[in-house]
């Protein structure tokens, strides 16, 4: 990822944003019945900072295992559907 995504960009955006995130979410649902619950059921249950939190934490959570260490080629229906729509 050296080339995408620097080692200093990557422990700030993890080790920082993200697990600010994590954090405030989890100061949030502390004591709530929330607090044993799965990140679905708290973004598909919440809202306001519980929510925005949660879904931040779904977003970067998403970003992150879309990331791979080796490059790979867009299967042909999603290059073709690209293409037809960008």
């Amino acid at each position: 990822m050296g080339d995408f995504l620097s080692p200093v960009a990557f422990d700030f955006h993890h080790g920082k944003h993200h697990q600010t995130y994590v954090n405030n979410l989890n100061n949030l649902i502390k004591g709530t019945d929330f607090e044993k619950s799965s990140l679905f059921d708290i973004l598909t249950k919440s809202s306001g900072g519980v929510f925005n939190n949660a879904a931040q934490i779904y977003n970067h959570d998403f970003y992150w295992d879309c990331l791979s260490p080796k490059a790979t080629a867009l299967s042909d229906e999603l290059k073709g559907a690209l293409e037809k729509d960008f």
